[in-house]
């Protein structure tokens, strides 16, 4: 749609602009033809070198854009995206091409491929498996029963998906309105799993906001554990039962999350990082080491602490 029109939309007077818009993205990694937001103050070093075509943000930033940025003025800006969000949502199905499913692969008769889709060699396809538009399914992949993996995500070789698991289902995001009501952001992106990834039963990843959720090559996760939108997990590293990223959480390579651990959002965790079961992390880990406790500190510190708390309580 044109910016005209967006504007129109969000009920922003005074743009009577006709580029055209396709999609949404970050300041960091829009294109032209794309529009942005800023709606945090810590993405405000983005703003002068984005290739965005248009950026919502609020009027005090404005002046902060690229020469021949379009800017679209609301100190609602993550409201604004939220209701623009839904223009740019995919089509569940959007491909009239067959699935492809390769040589030597097995799809048991109650899987469901949708139109588009591509499965490669070897791979088994069990009872009540769902494959989205788009989907691009490895070598000697294992799919297990009621497997569902939404549109557009893409599965790497030797990977095996235990039952119930769910890859790139909706992120969590909602924007607020004054009054309390909460509007949908419209999460656009996928997820991709590369290479040699075990993922164990009734486990969910989100699809990114917009890019990808990346699991990285040998990575094992466990049952029932949850990865939110745009996390990225380190090469071979290992979340334990119950253990879950919230949004845009980056875990280094061989880091292991004991059961029932768990990071806030936007944070980062240093390579071959351990946290013990029932850690609670809030803040970006830097160092590696093993960590425990909610707050969180050094392992030996918190064995410490609790050998002395047993004490008072003794006495």
């Amino acid at each position: 749609m044109t910016l005209h029109e967006i504007a129109s939309i969000l009920e922003c007077a005074g743009i009577g602009s006709q580029i055209e818009i396709s999609g949404m993205n970050t300041l960091r990694d829009a294109c032209e033809g794309e529009i942005s937001f800023l709606s945090d103050s810590k993405y405000e070093k983005d703003l002068a070198t984005t290739q965005a075509s248009a950026v919502i943000l609020p009027k005090a930033k404005s002046s902060l854009l690229p020469s021949g940025v379009v800017a679209i003025e609301s100190d609602e800006p993550y409201l604004m995206v939220a209701k623009l969000s839904q223009y740019f949502a995919k089509p569940i199905r959007s491909s009239d091409a067959a699935p492809v499913v390769g040589e030597g692969s097995v799809v048991y008769p109650t899987a469901h491929l949708e139109n588009g889709s591509k499965i490669g060699v070897n791979c088994t396809i069990m009872s009540g498996v769902y494959i989205g538009a788009e989907v691009v399914i490895g070598d000697n992949v294992i799919l297990y029963p009621n497997v569902t993996i939404y549109r557009d995500c893409s599965i790497g070789n030797n990977v095996m998906i235990h039952a119930g698991t769910v890859i790139g289902s909706d992120g969590f995001g909602y924007a607020h309105t004054k009054m309390g009501e909460h509007v949908k952001l419209y999460q656009n992106g996928n997820v991709i799993i590369e290479d040699d990834v075990e993922i164990g039963a009734n486990t969910t990843v989100d699809c990114a906001v917009f890019g990808s959720t990346i699991i990285k090559r040998g990575s094992k996760i466990d049952n029932l554990i949850q990865i939110g939108h745009n996390c990225i997990v380190g090469e071979h590293s290992i979340m334990v039962a119950q253990s879950g990223l919230a949004g845009s959480t980056t875990l280094g390579r061989n880091v292991v999350m004991g059961g029932q651990s768990a990071t806030a959002g936007h944070l980062s965790i240093a390579p071959f990082t351990t946290l013990a079961a029932r850690s609670g992390v809030t803040k970006s880990i830097t160092l590696k080491g093993v960590y425990s406790g909610f707050p969180l500190m050094e392992h030996k510190l918190w064995l410490k602490m609790q050998a002395k708390l047993a004490k008072i309580l003794e006495s």
